[in-house]
């Protein structure tokens, strides 16, 4: 249930960002102190990636064993551990406003998340 749970919940978490990265990523950047350069297409890369993750993630939520399911629970923690470290480093830099912390605990989050499914909790059977 638990996993059921946190594939679920991250996938529509991924779906709602990436919409909002991909349609209006302009607002989405303001929203954090970020003014984009108007050429930019990294945030709706951003977008298009997080639309890839929850689509996989909401298919995987089902899934009860198996490789396929350890992929994916190392995928998500591989993709979270990155997207933390790369969240400290820009919440670091001031750049933006005292929103980016709220990212740093997303992916804080997560990489607690899915490190507990990878590393400590029994794979599910």
């Amino acid at each position: 249930m638990r996993l059921t749970l946190t594939l679920a919940v991250t996938a529509i978490g991924s779906l709602l960002f990436g919409l909002a990265y991909l349609l209006v990523p302009d607002a989405m950047a303001s929203l954090y102190g970020i003014t984009l350069d108007p050429s930019s297409q990294y945030p709706r890369f951003f977008g298009s990636a997080l639309l890839g993750f929850a689509a996989l993630l909401w298919l995987a939520r089902k899934v009860t064993s198996g490789p396929a399911l350890r992929a994916v629970l190392i995928g998500s923690f591989v993709a979270s551990l990155t997207g933390l470290v790369v969240a400290v480093i820009q919440a670091l830099d001031s750049a933006g406003n005292a929103l980016e912390w709220s990212s740093v605990v997303i992916y804080f989050l997560l990489s607690l998340g899915f490190g507990d499914f990878v590393f400590r909790t029994p794979p599910p059977r």
